[in-house]
């Protein structure tokens, strides 16, 4: 299997180039159905639209296709590129995504048990102390997770990440009905 950290490198000049962080890179499937998922954001709306995926993926194509000419090819058996936009219950990955999507719900997955046994978490992300994760969970309290245990982690989707997360463009849309809700 290809090293992730060397496509990270080679992708993340790629997607800074067009003015996107890189969200995620990974290789999922195996056999005939190799997909080298590749998660990307505008700073300003943490969101990509279908141009930006077909720009991003085309750069990525051009460069791979450059390297498997030169013989460097990162990737040794045949793949299918997916380039997206991380969506709205979209995973964290990165240090940051745990100070940006404060008061919003998670579930955490850690590489090594935490000191109560635990693998899984979920509860709403309080932020960040350091490298350590807040995560406040209503049943058992306040918990700190050093952020290079997490194994994986996404948002979950609730009421209030839907209205945090206002779409680009309601373009193609058949009908947006926005309600208002007494507090």
């Amino acid at each position: 299997m290809a090293d992730i950290a060397a496509l990270t490198a080679l992708i993340e000049p790629e997607a800074r180039a067009l003015g996107f962080d890189l969200v995620r890179v990974m290789l999922f499937g195996g056999g005939d159905d190799l997909t080298l998922q590749v998660m990307a954001e505008r700073p300003d709306t943490r969101q990509l639209n279908i141009d930006d995926c077909a720009l991003l993926s085309r750069r990525i194509s051009d460069l791979l296709d450059e390297l498997e000419v030169q013989g460097k090819d990162p990737i040794e058996t045949a793949y299918r590129l997916e380039v997206s936009s991380p969506g709205i219950d979209r995973p964290l990955t990165r240090l940051k995504d745990y100070a940006d999507w404060a008061g919003h719900e998670a579930r955490i997955g850690l590489v090594e048990p935490a000191a109560d046994g635990r693998k899984q978490y979920k509860g709403m992300i309080a932020g960040l102390d350091g490298e350590t994760v807040l995560l406040d969970d209503p049943r058992s309290g306040r918990h700190e997770i050093e952020f290079s245990n997490i194994a994986s982690a996404k948002l979950i989707l609730t009421d209030a990440l839907i209205s945090a997360t206002v779409p680009l463009s309601t373009e193609g849309a058949d009908d947006i009905v926005t309600t208002e809700t007494e507090d």
